[in-house]
């Protein structure tokens, strides 16, 4: 009986999941997807649906949707940089909270510029290790300050947008969270 209740747990929460895994891989791969530099990166809002998954889900799921999210896009657009993209698309989610009622508790607030330091770390040291110099990944920086800049903003305003109609306390009764 307790087994049935966990999988009936487990399901809406791992479409849930899936769905933002769709939704990442959507946009960071093809919507608002802006190459820059000679290095295959690009500039990309799917990072905006990385830090709504880190809000709304428990952790572990939100960390399997940024992984394979992030993960899907980049072997569509440019494979070398998946198994990094995994690893760091996992890390930016753990500076978020989802035990509060509400997405822009003070922690998700600063959450996003956080995420931002470790994702231009993560890029720098797997930019140093793909290319054998740890000099050049410096000239991209600049483009991971504005990736996840732009991210940045887009998540607040649409938190603060979500949290007029109180989507944290639906999403949590609808993923049978309450």
């Amino acid at each position: 009986m307790k087994q049935n209740m966990q999988q009936g747990k487990a399901i809406p929460l791992l479409t849930a999941a899936g769905l933002f895994a769709a939704m990442i891989t959507l946009m960071t791969a093809y919507i608002f997807h802006i190459p820059y530099g000679t290095n295959g990166g690009y500039i990309h809002f799917g990072d905006t649906f990385i830090y709504i998954a880190a809000v709304l889900l428990p952790r572990p799921y939100a960390l399997a949707a940024a992984a394979i999210g992030g993960g899907l896009a980049d072997m569509l657009t440019a494979p070398m940089w998946a198994p990094a993209t995994i690893i760091i698309k996992m890390l930016i989610t753990l500076p978020f909270t989802s035990h509060n009622g509400r997405m822009l508790s003070p922690r998700n607030v600063a959450a996003p510029f956080i995420a931002a330091l470790i994702s231009a770390a993560g890029y720098y040291l797997a930019e140093g290790i793909l290319f054998g110099s740890f000099l050049s990944p410096i000239a991209s920086l600049a483009g991971s300050a504005v990736q996840s800049g732009g991210s940045a903003v887009i998540f607040l305003a649409a938190a603060a947008a979500l949290d007029r109609i109180h989507m944290k306390n639906r999403a949590d009764q609808l993923l049978f969270l309450q």
